[in-house]
């Protein structure tokens, strides 16, 4: 049936120049009419690039007249009249939505509870300021934040003579939770919008600075937490952690096509509590082994590496001061390390 959910799902087909996200997604559609045959669109950008405009155009036309019943195809692409700057790439993000100072922005997921993805974030991000990246780490989870306590960091922010909350650096990280904010055990109590707000004054309203790379701790599964990211600020991509056994990749499967809808790119998988070493030297692989790895293949996206279980991991998320920081040559930070190595050959490329 031609009608304007039909139309909208056709211009998913279509990706920004240069992006692998589509023009819908992007929210650069804003009007759809459907008439007897004839079809109208109204694109509205934000670069001047003639270019762009001109292969959105007709790349528009072209999904559209291969729908069944389309006679006439009209559309209307809106751009601002003044130019870009010298030197500014075309984008289809309006300015407000880029993060002043910050090259990668990286969201850590999972599609369910217990994987240990804030402990994973915690030391990614550790791993990459030792390798001498300039790090951020922004703790999404606004129900159950835990980066105060994984880094050891209680001390509410400072405001900056623009009025911007200045992140507290731990252990070479700069940090920002909704912990940092509430008093004690206070449990957070919103509803979907003020959790869409506050996400949106975490990006925009801190004086992240120059960074590398800000990694985004999310909350697990498919919320609101993680729709307002995708919507508000350009990701480079996601890394999804999961447990070896088929009880946590079944939902693992749902993380990653959330990101797949959505048109962010997976970075890699993580499988974290791969296996045991006892005392006596025993391998005991008490949630299987392997799975990650295996699913990174089915889904045909990078494996980033395994994290065993070290006591030592979960002692320095207890204590505050991450296994990377603590024993930075020891297997267990070896482990974080590989990871965050092959994420950034993963970025690179």
């Amino acid at each position: 049936m031609l009608d304007q959910a039909a139309v909208r799902t056709a211009l998913q087909a279509v990706k920004y120049p240069g992006y692998s996200r589509d023009i819908v997604s992007f929210g650069l559609v804003k009007d759809i009419a459907v008439h007897a045959g004839a079809v109208s669109a109204r694109l509205q950008l934000t670069s001047a690039n003639a270019e762009v405009t001109r292969q959105l155009k007709e790349e528009c036309e072209r999904v559209l007249r291969a729908l069944p019943g389309v006679e006439r195809v009209l559309i209307d692409v809106q751009s601002p009249a003044a130019p870009r700057p010298a030197g500014e790439p075309a984008s289809p993000w309006a300015a407000q939505n880029r993060i002043p100072g910050v090259r990668h922005v990286v969201a850590v997921a999972s599609g369910k509870g217990g994987v240990g993805k804030s402990t994973v974030a915690v030391n990614l991000a550790c791993a990459l300021a030792r390798l001498g990246e300039r790090v951020g780490l922004l703790d999404c989870d606004i129900y159950g934040p835990s980066i105060p306590l994984m880094m050891g960091i209680h001390q509410r922010p400072t405001v900056s003579e623009d009025e911007k909350l200045v992140p507290p650096l731990g252990h070479g990280v700069r940090l920002m939770s909704i912990g940092f904010l509430v008093d004690g055990d206070q449990p957070v109590i919103w509803r979907g919008p003020m959790i869409t707000k506050t996400i949106q004054q975490f990006l925009f309203a801190v004086a992240w600075g120059e960074l590398d790379y800000l990694l985004v701790d999310l909350p697990p599964g498919t919320g609101d937490a993680q729709l307002s990211l995708c919507q508000t600020v350009p990701l480079d991509g996601g890394v999804v952690v999961t447990t070896p056994q088929e009880a946590s990749l079944g939902v693992v499967r749902k993380g990653i096509a959330m990101f797949q809808k959505v048109n962010v790119t997976i970075l890699g998988l993580v499988e974290n509590m791969s296996y045991f070493t006892t005392p006596t030297g025993e391998r005991v692989e008490i949630f299987g082994h392997g799975g990650g790895r295996s699913e990174a293949g089915r889904q045909q996206v990078p494996f980033l590496g395994e994290v065993p279980i070290f006591t030592e991991i979960r002692e320095g998320g207890d204590q505050g001061v991450p296994v990377v920081v603590s024993a930075p040559t020891g297997r267990p930070a070896g482990a974080f390390l590989e990871v965050a190595e092959n994420l950034r050959k993963r970025m690179a490329k």
